[in-house]
């Protein structure tokens, strides 16, 4: 597909957005009460002076690049505004947002609301986030002849494959941007193998991110109605893995006296359907949405709120990365393993294959190869708590290492962007 085939597919599409949103609405995957931002509307005014945009996807993408745009915003000049697309992303940043930043959802990706967003904001240069690469809004972007960038560029074996079998579009999007800033040398190839001009290796920006935050009285609560229980937590998870999680339970709490699983989907408005599988299988399932406290008998604390991984991730020491058992691609093991929590991960994690290689290497993570083996390392290390410490230990070591110098060899190479957009 060209540039040109897409942008007249989306423009023949765009009449039925307003359906899409409706039907996302009922979904749970909408703000109702933003849908105009994802039509390039809003209610707010641009802000006086300089504009950089910044486009994340999602939750990771998202708290990878806050340090990188309080440093921008730091400076008293420039202005940041930060569009996302999921509704996750928004809560998880409205109580980060630093000074100087705004928020939006990013429009669809269709002409019309493409330039009204950008008639709205007029932005002095752009900023993309890893692979989040929609060829109208990038394509209109640089129309206006603003100055884009792509910030911790990534891409996995079957994304660099579906470029490729799109060379035309991929030069469009991809050879358009003035810098890429990559984590990796081979992540440099790829983008440099579809037409990126100019690759910056400057480390993984998140690296750079801080631990999650928790609001104190929330956690001095849970800890105490949780007390001496030994804790582990299967989070980020996706379909199935919260059954296999509760199994997990089921076994282990046979050499584990008074254990407590803490499960924290990826999507909590699968809350419901998870409760009724665990409960299906006779285990007691307290509910963080409800307001509910673990009590003696309860098996699966469910942490079913958007924002507060840093409060869950505190309630334990052992700590398995979700989808990387039975989906494919991992999520990012760093905020556990900023706080010092032994991470353990399963055979998946593409997304994250570097980190997650040398957190095994270094003895701050277990890869395990099925839900048996997992289940097995979960009993094993819920006995031995100096163990969980050593590997907890570890794992903090090494992604404190890892951040040094990373952002301000990302901010180095943008600055040339960053003031001819001024």
């Amino acid at each position: 597909m060209t540039a040109s085939l897409y942008r007249l597919a989306t423009t023949t599409l765009e009449p039925l957005v307003p359906l899409l949103l409706a039907r996302r609405v009922r979904q749970r995957k909408e703000d109702p009460g933003r849908l105009g931002e994802r039509l390039g509307r809003s209610a707010l005014a641009r802000p006086e002076g300089a504009l950089v945009w910044v486009h994340a996807a999602s939750v990771g993408e998202t708290l990878s690049v806050l340090p990188l745009v309080e440093r921008i915003a730091g400076s008293g000049h420039t202005s940041v505004l930060i569009t996302t697309m999921t509704t996750s992303a928004a809560a998880v940043l409205a109580p980060r947002l630093p000074q100087r930043c705004l928020h939006q959802y990013a429009p669809f990706d269709v002409p019309g609301a493409v330039r009204r967003f950008l008639d709205r904001w007029r932005p002095d240069a752009a900023l993309w986030v890893e692979s989040e690469l929609w060829p109208n809004m990038l394509c209109e972007t640089r129309k206006r002849r603003v100055p884009t960038a792509l910030v911790n560029g990534r891409l996995s074996d079957r994304s660099f494959a579906r470029w490729r079998r799109l060379p035309s579009l991929g030069r469009t999007v991809i050879g358009g941007f003035v810098t890429v800033l990559v984590g990796s040398e081979g992540d440099g190839r790829r983008f440099s193998s579809l037409g990126a001009a100019r690759i910056e290796v400057t480390g993984d920006l998140k690296a750079t991110a801080r631990p999650p935050a928790a609001e104190p009285r929330d956690l001095a609560r849970l800890r105490r109605a949780i007390g001496p229980r030994p804790v582990w937590l299967a989070v980020s998870t996706h379909e199935g893995e919260e059954d296999l999680a509760g199994d997990i339970h089921r076994r282990a709490r046979r050499s584990v006296d008074g254990m407590l699983t803490v499960i924290v989907p990826r999507h909590p408005e699968r809350a419901d359907a998870i409760e009724a599988v665990l409960e299906a299988g006779g285990l007691e399932v307290a509910r963080r949405s409800r307001g509910d406290l673990p009590r003696g008998g309860t098996d699966i604390y469910l942490g079913d709120t958007f924002g507060e991984m840093g409060l869950y991730l505190r309630l334990g020491r052992l700590v398995f990365i979700g989808k990387s058992m039975l989906h494919e691609g991992g999520h990012n093991p760093r905020e556990a393993a900023l706080l010092g929590n032994a991470v353990l991960f399963g055979p998946r994690m593409e997304n994250f294959a570097g980190i997650a290689r040398r957190l095994v290497e270094t003895g701050g993570a277990i890869e395990t190869a099925d839900g048996r083996e997992l289940g097995d390392h979960v009993a094993r290390l819920l006995r031995d708590d100096g163990a969980c410490r050593r590997i907890g230990a570890q794992a903090r070591a090494l992604v404190g290492s890892e951040a040094s110098g990373v952002l301000d060899r990302a901010l180095t190479a943008l600055r040339p962007l960053l003031e001819a957009g001024r």
